[in-house]
């Protein structure tokens, strides 16, 4: 009887170290997930960036047109 608790004890135990092995495994799966995550987000934010630049160059250029288009029309 004494013997059957031992096993008993023994297959928790393991069970236990298989639980903490696998939880182990998905840690390590998150984690690379996380800095593949945030490498994209530091591309993405670097896209943005250039993109709101182009927007604010295109945007002044917009604005110097017509400024000129507005001379012309008090030059007349």
């Amino acid at each position: 009887m004494e013997l059957a608790k031992f096993k008993q004890l023994e297959d928790k135990i393991k069970n236990v170290v298989n639980e903490q092995v696998i939880l182990k495994n998905k840690i390590y799966t998150l984690e690379e997930t996380l800095k593949n995550k945030e490498s994209e987000l530091g591309v993405l934010s670097d896209k943005l960036k250039a993109l709101d630049e182009e927007r604010n160059s295109v945007r002044a250029r917009v604005d110097s047109l017509l400024d000129l288009l507005a001379d012309i029309d008090l030059a007349k």
